[in-house]
């Protein structure tokens, strides 16, 4: 591994990546890039510290060993999307909890909503290689938006559904979900919009099976290793940086989980 170029748990100054390929994923800007350094030892569900020169540092999911998957919503994510091959970014990572791989021959369900897919894309690889049976439920707004159809259809069986109807089931995966007979499952891995996976949460209450689940969170983070608190879980003090992103469903349960959130300045953000 000498000559390895990779980062390791990088929690320095952020070290230099070219961007060698990339993929848009999907027509209103979910956009993948590939980089000429791999994240040594990252775990699914584990996430990157990109430095955007002149503009922020930013936390963005490890959806390949080599590269991050994000959808444009504000000013730092504009301009990643403006970059382009040979351009460079800075990273530090990977870091957090990522998911708990799954054992042979155990029977895995994955519930994932929009750019959601990103950390559960290379979680459905590492299942199947691990001799585990996968299925996935996958959501998002029409055909346009989903991202990773083909990667999850190659480790196992995909339910797909969209808001209008256009590809799939009609609706939200939650009303897949709430079909399902969940004691088929030993492990259930959720990731998305937070309403989405507090609606998840929802069912796995009504189905007794919450202790079996992994949620990956999404809080405003600053420095991304744990030290300045910005983006603690209110009523349990968990660090969603250090302790997470990946919590089992166990811990959000008495959490700000679903109710609010904090911006940039610390306010609390209430959702609708």
């Amino acid at each position: 591994m000498d000559n390895c170029n990779c980062f390791s748990n990088f929690t320095g100054r952020p070290k230099n990546a070219k961007i060698v390929k990339i993929i848009d994923e999907a027509k209103n800007k979910k956009r993948t890039l590939l980089f000429d350094s791999v994240f040594a030892g990252m775990t699914p569900g584990q996430f990157s510290m990109v430095w955007i020169r002149g503009t922020d540092e930013i936390p963005l999911g490890c959806s390949h060993l080599n590269g991050v998957t994000f959808q444009v919503v504000g000013d730092a994510t504009t301009t990643l999307f403006e970059l382009k091959t040979g351009d460079s970014v800075g990273l530090r990572g990977p870091f957090g909890r990522g998911f708990s791989i799954p054992n042979e021959l155990e029977n895995i369900l994955i519930v994932a909503g929009g750019i959601g897919a990103a950390p559960l894309a290379p979680l459905a690889e590492a299942a199947k290689e691990a001799g585990a049976r996968v299925t996935t439920l996958l959501g998002a707004k029409s055909a346009d938006d989903l991202i990773f159809e083909n990667r999850m259809k190659k480790a196992g069986e995909v339910y797909l559904t969209t808001d209008d109807g256009s590809l799939g089931r009609k609706g939200f995966v939650t009303s897949v979900l709430s079909e399902m007979d969940l004691e088929n499952y030993s492990k259930i891995y959720v990731c998305g919009p937070e309403m989405m996976m507090k609606f998840v949460m929802d069912i796995l209450i009504q189905k007794n099976a919450v202790e079996k689940s992994e949620f990956s969170m999404e809080r405003y983070f600053k420095c991304g290793i744990g030290v300045c608190g910005a983006c603690c879980l209110d009523e349990t003090g968990v660090r969603v940086c250090k302790d997470g992103p990946v919590f089992p469903g166990t811990v959000l349960l008495n959490s700000e989980f679903g109710k609010h959130h904090r911006d940039a300045s610390g306010k609390k953000i209430k959702y609708g």
